[in-house]
């Protein structure tokens, strides 16, 4: 059985938030939702498997040795977006359609993709940039108050006022930075997920209308080489 939360935790967020005023409770609302957002991110990445290269990368190996039926089948019940855009370039491909329909039909599903792993974004990004400054406006009210308090008190001026108004000050900067941070890295993060997807469907799938040219020439292919990509003869007296 778990051990209920100390009283003392929420007494301790009770007065981090009548230190902070609004603006604290409007950047922990702001983690709120940034927290909410990832972790939806990281659920729609795992669901389709955004890592997963093995299956394309299997499935094209098979299409190239002339395995097609192999391949298509390989590509059946995966979700990962790189192997169903392989799959739609193979079947184009398969069926005798024009490469300029395959390739255009290839490129609105993977757009279409992009944009819904790329869903999102945008809120993340807002509240990664307005965290800090929020926190600074805190920052700047919280001061504004602290030195009124001073000069408020004349001459009896207590040190004790103006470090206790200073402390709440800062601590709206240091909420904004810790909402910001977190949120930028992860923004990177899942950005760098999604740059690598697009980049590993755009060239698995541009392998299947082209050739594989890094393999030197075989003798049979040489034999029907033209003339000029053959290499000179030397001749005896060389």
């Amino acid at each position: 059985m778990t051990s209920p939360v100390p009283s003392g935790i929420y007494e301790q967020l009770a007065q981090l938030l009548q230190a902070g005023g609004p603006v604290v409770a409007i950047l922990l609302a702001m983690s709120v939702i940034a927290l909410t957002i990832i972790l939806l991110k990281l659920w729609q990445f795992q669901a389709v498997r955004t890592g997963e290269r093995r299956t394309a990368v299997e499935a094209l190996r098979l299409w190239k040795s002339g395995r097609i039926g192999e391949a298509l089948t390989h590509t059946e019940g995966s979700r990962n977006p790189v192997v169903q855009a392989l799959a739609r370039a193979m079947r184009g491909q398969h069926r005798g359609l024009l490469e300029a329909k395959v390739r255009e039909e290839v490129l609105r599903y993977g757009g279409d993709v992009l944009e819904t792993l790329r869903g999102g974004f945008r809120p993340l990004e807002v509240i990664a940039s307005l965290a800090p400054l929020l926190g600074l406006f805190g920052t700047v009210l919280g001061m504004i108050k602290a030195f009124q308090q001073l000069e408020a008190a004349g001459n009896q001026v207590n040190p004790a006022i103006l470090s206790g108004g200073i402390w709440e000050a800062l601590l709206t900067t240091a909420v904004g930075l810790a909402v910001a941070i977190p949120t930028v890295a992860l923004l990177n993060w899942l950005e760098r997920r999604v740059d690598r997807l697009a980049h590993d469907m755009d060239n698995l799938v541009t392998q299947v209308f082209t050739e594989d040219l890094s393999a030197e020439l075989t003798s049979e292919e040489e034999t029907h080489a033209p003339a000029r990509l053959r290499p000179a003869a030397v001749s005896a007296g060389e």
